[in-house]
């Protein structure tokens, strides 16, 4: 069976071709390079033993996506990780959220519908939730609205995907998940922003290495326990295997419904300040913080019922938070070394 992963080289993209590539997927990588690296590939043939088929094709360019759906017109389903993915840079420049993450997904699913096998895999978020008014979410909570340009494209791409459902033999995974985390334990691929990281994790392997001079805590007055906002840290690793799983069932027809859509996450949320002592344990590095004032198109807190994944799906995560933090540090130390 032949894959598709658009956004392969990124961060879970690469984890999941790993996955697919472990369990008998032939698997063809897309990637435009904006946010990842080519030596990716690499690590991935290190790890699996093979290197998947690479195409760098910007998924904006319409031409360019009917051409390699031309070449390509036998695959049996499409994982789709490819669009822009802060909060913070999403609220700062709308449009280029609006542009990647919209059109890039009608120019797939336009091709998408005309295949033989049209199976698709949706990368969602938590985001859709905004600031849930019950902890912990279920997929049947009310989607909010969005608290950025960055959450309100992944409800739009759902709304999208289930529009064209509807209509066509289309059949389509959604999945929403928290807050992914870590690095593969062979330190061969992992998280690997290109500027500043906009999301903690790196923020805070890089604050250690001494790349970053300091991390910023983004408030300290949250009703929560600690002060600091609560979200749902997620091994790549749990997750890339959930979507290896979720696309062997749309290809053994075992899906209920043409859409359906599963929550990712561990089911325990983690405030920011117990993600610092959690790496400051693991990693037996102290990290300079500061508290500073919140940041626009944050939310209090968020983490996942797991339920439906766990039930129907047959998957969870089983890595802890501690195993994820050290696999960052492990993956920060071998890049810099």
């Amino acid at each position: 069976m032949k894959i598709v992963v658009t956004g392969g080289l990124g961060f879970i993209g690469s984890h999941t071709v790993v996955e697919l590539q472990n369990e008998g997927f032939e698997v063809i990588a897309i990637d435009n390079l904006s946010n990842s690296s080519i030596e990716v590939l690499d690590g991935i043939e290190r790890i699996s033993g093979k290197k998947p088929i690479f195409e760098n094709i910007d998924l904006r360019e319409k031409a360019a996506v009917q051409n390699f759906f031309k070449k390509h017109s036998d695959v049996s389903g499409v994982i789709h990780f490819a669009a822009s993915k802060a909060v913070g840079e999403s609220v700062e420049n709308p449009l280029l959220y609006y542009e990647n993450n919209i059109n890039a997904l009608v120019y797939v699913l336009q091709e998408m519908t005309q295949l033989e096998n049209s199976n698709f895999i949706f990368s969602s978020s938590c985001t859709v939730y905004g600031q849930a008014e019950v902890m912990p979410i279920t997929e049947n909570a009310s989607v909010q609205p969005a608290m950025s340009p960055y959450g309100n494209t992944k409800q739009i791409g759902e709304e999208i995907i289930t529009d064209v459902a509807k209509v066509t033999k289309m059949n389509s995974i959604l999945l929403r998940y928290f807050n992914p985390i870590g690095a593969h334990e062979s330190a061969e691929i992992g998280e690997l922003p290109l500027g500043v990281p906009q999301n903690l994790v790196p923020f805070i392997t890089q604050t250690a290495f001494g790349l970053r001079k300091e991390l910023s805590v983004y408030g300290n007055d949250y009703p929560t326990p600690d002060g600091t906002a609560i979200r749902d840290y997620i091994h790549v690793v749990d997750l890339a295997k959930a979507h290896v799983i979720a696309m062997q069932r749309l290809l053994d027809n075992k899906n209920i419904d043409k859409v359906e859509t599963f929550n990712l996450g561990t089911g325990t949320g983690s405030s920011v300040l117990e993600v610092i002592q959690s790496f400051e344990k693991v990693s037996g590095e102290k990290l300079n913080y500061k508290i500073v004032g919140r940041r626009e198109g944050d939310i209090t807190e968020a983490y996942a019922n797991t339920d439906k994944a766990n039930n129907i799906l047959g998957w969870s995560a089983k890595l802890s938070l501690d195993e994820s933090l050290a696999s960052a540090w492990k993956w920060e130390q071998k890049i810099r070394s």
